[in-house]
C-alpha cells in the first residue's frame, strides 16, 4: 500500500519503494501504538558485570569502575576506557545540551541500560516492539590487545546479556561479542551464544593488519554464521589495536575529531575485503552488517568497487564465478544501519532500500529516544514507521506501520532490490 501524502517526511518515500509490508490501520479506535524494531540499541553494562563473573586469573584486569574527581570511569587492565556519559544523558541533547558532561556517577545511569524491566518500559515509551541489543563499554573493549583477556571479557558479557534478554526473549534480541583473533575459538563462542538464544554476533570492524577479512582463516566463521543463520555486525568503535587506531585504550579519551568523522573508512575496507575475495559468493546466505556508520558514504563505495572490478587490470585477482558485480553482493548480503542521515535517505536508490535498517542508539547521548516517533515518523506523529529487521535468526520479521496501530506479519525479503549498476558489457574478463 503506497503512502500518497507528498507532505510527509522524505523517509516515507523509502517505504513506497521498498518491498516491506505496510499495514494501514489509520481508522482504528485503539490507542496510539507504534510497533517496530530498533536495529541498533544498547545496554549500559552494570558496574559489577565483569568483577562478579571473571575467572580468578583475570579478576584484577577486567573492566571495573573507578571514582575520580569528576565521576566514575571504566578502567580495564590499568587503562581508562570510557566515562558514563553514554548511559546517563539519554535525551539530554533535546532538552539541555549545554549540561552534557564527559562522565558522572553510576547512580545517574539510566536504569533501562541494565535492568530489563526498565529497558522494556523505555521501549514502550518510544513505541518500539523489539530491540536489537549491542553493548556500550564492550564496543571499546575490542581495543584490548591481550586476546586471552578479551575472550574472557566477552564470555562474561555474553553470559550476562543472555540473562538480560530473558526479561522478555520475544522483545530483547542480544548481539554477542565475538573475538575472532582465534577463529576456531570465536566460532565456538558464537555457537554457544546461539544456544543461549542470542540473535547475532558482533565482530571487529577492522582486524589487525595482515589479518583482514579476505584472509582464508575466517572461512570457518563465515560457514558457521551461514549454517546457523546468525547475522554478523561490524559496529563503529570496535577496531582491534594497530597503527593509527585512535580507539586504543591508552588514547581513548583523546580520539581525534578527524578520526571520528572518517570512521566509515574501516568498515569500507572490511566490506571490500569480503566482497572482492568472494566471501559472499561462497556463502550466499551469509548476512553481514555495517552498524552505526550511517549511509551517505555508501553510494561512492558501491560505485568504486564496481569500477575497480570492471575497469582496472584484473590479472591474478579474484574473479567471481557468477555473473555478479561487487555491488550485487552488497545488495544481497549486507545490511546498513542508520540513525539520522538525510543524505543517505536521499541516495536510497543507489544504496538499496531493502538494505536499510533504522536504529535509535538508545540510551546513548546521540539517541533519538524519546523522540523516535517524532524524528522518524514526521508530520506530528500522524504516521509511524519501523524498519524491517533483516536478521535471518529473526525470520525476517518486519513491520512498517502507518496510522495508530499495526500488526506484524512474516515475509521474505527479495534477494536483490533494484539498484544502479554498471552495464554488463563493461565487465572485463580478466
Amino acid at each position: 500500500m503506497p503512502i500518497d501524502d507528498p507532505d510527509l517526511d522524505p523517509l516515507y518515500d523509502v517505504l513506497n519503494e521498498s518491498h516491506l509490508p505496510i499495514l494501514d490501520h489509520s481508522f482504528t479506535s485503539e490507542p496510539p501504538f507504534w510497533p517496530g524494531y530498533r536495529s541498533d540499541n544498547h545496554v549500559f553494562e552494570p558496574q559489577d558485570l565483569w568483577t562478579s563473573r571473571a575467572q580468578s586469573e583475570f579478576k584484577d584486569r577486567v573492566p571495573h569502575l573507578v571514582r575520580e574527581y569528576d565521576g566514575d570511569w571504566w578502567y580495564c587492565d590499568s587503562h581508562r576506557v570510557i566515562g558514563l556519559s553514554a548511559g546517563a544523558q539519554t535525551g539530554m541533547r533535546f532538552e539541555a545540551p549545554e549540561k552534557m558532561v564527559r562522565t558522572t556517577t553510576f547512580d545517574k545511569v539510566r536504569r533501562g541500560g541494565y535492568i530489563p524491566a526498565e529497558h522494556l518500559k523505555d521501549m514502550d515509551t518510544d513505541g518500539v516492539d523489539v530491540s536489537i541489543v549491542y553493548p556500550t563499554v564492550g564496543l571499546l573493549l575490542y581495543s584490548v590487545p591481550d586476546s586471552a583477556l578479551l575472550t574472557e571479557i566477552f564470555r562474561a558479557y555474553n553470559d550476562w546479556l543472555a540473562e538480560f534478554c530473558t526479561g522478555d526473549p520475544t522483545r530483547l534480541k542480544g548481539i554477542a561479542t565475538i573475538n575472532v583473533d582465534d577463529v576456531h575459538e570465536g566460532v565456538k563462542e558464537l555457537e554457544r551464544c546461539a544456544k543461549m538464544g542470542l540473535a547475532g554476533g558482533l565482530i571487529t570492524v577492522y582486524p589487525p593488519e595482515g589479518k583482514g577479512y579476505d584472509n582464508p582463516m575466517y572461512e570457518p566463521l563465515w560457514a558457521a554464521a551461514q549454517d546457523m543463520a546468525i547475522p554478523l555486525g561490524m559496529h563503529i568503535a570496535t577496531n582491534r589495536p594497530g597503527p593509527g587506531q585512535d580507539f586504543a585504550l591508552e588514547d581513548r579519551n583523546r580520539v581525534r575529531n578527524s578520526f571520528l568523522a572518517n570512521a566509515d573508512h574501516w568498515v569500507r575496507m572490511s566490506l571490500a575485503d569480503m566482497i572482492f575475495s568472494g566471501v559472499f559468493e561462497r556463502y550466499p546466505k551469509l548476512q553481514v552488517g555495517t552498524v552505526e556508520h550511517e549511509l551517505s558514504w555508501l553510494p561512492h563505495f558501491l560505485d568504486r568497487i564496481d569500477y575497480t572490478y570492471t575497469q582496472r587490470v584484473q590479472q591474478e585477482r579474484y574473479r567471481f564465478q557468477e555473473d555478479m558485480l561487487p555491488s550485487d553482493y552488497f545488495h544481497r548480503n549486507v545490511f546498513a544501519g542508520f540513525q539520522e542521515d538525510a543524505m543517505g535517505i536521499r541516495d536510497r536508490h543507489i544504496i538499496g532500500v531493502d538494505n536499510l535498517l533504522w536504529g535509535s542508539d538508545y540510551p546513548h547521548v546521540e539517541s533519538t529516544f524519546p523522540r523516535s516517533r517524532e524524528i522518524i515518523g514526521g508530520d506530528r506523529g500522524r504516521a509511524g514507521v519501523a524498519h524491517a529487521a533483516r536478521l535471518p535468526r529473526l525470520h525476517y520479521l518486519g513491520v512498517i506501520c502507518i496510522g495508530e496501530r499495526a500488526r506484524t506479519r512474516r515475509h521474505a525479503m527479495p534477494t536483490r532490490p533494484h539498484h544502479w549498476r554498471h552495464e554488463r558489457g563493461r565487465r572485463q574478463s580478466g
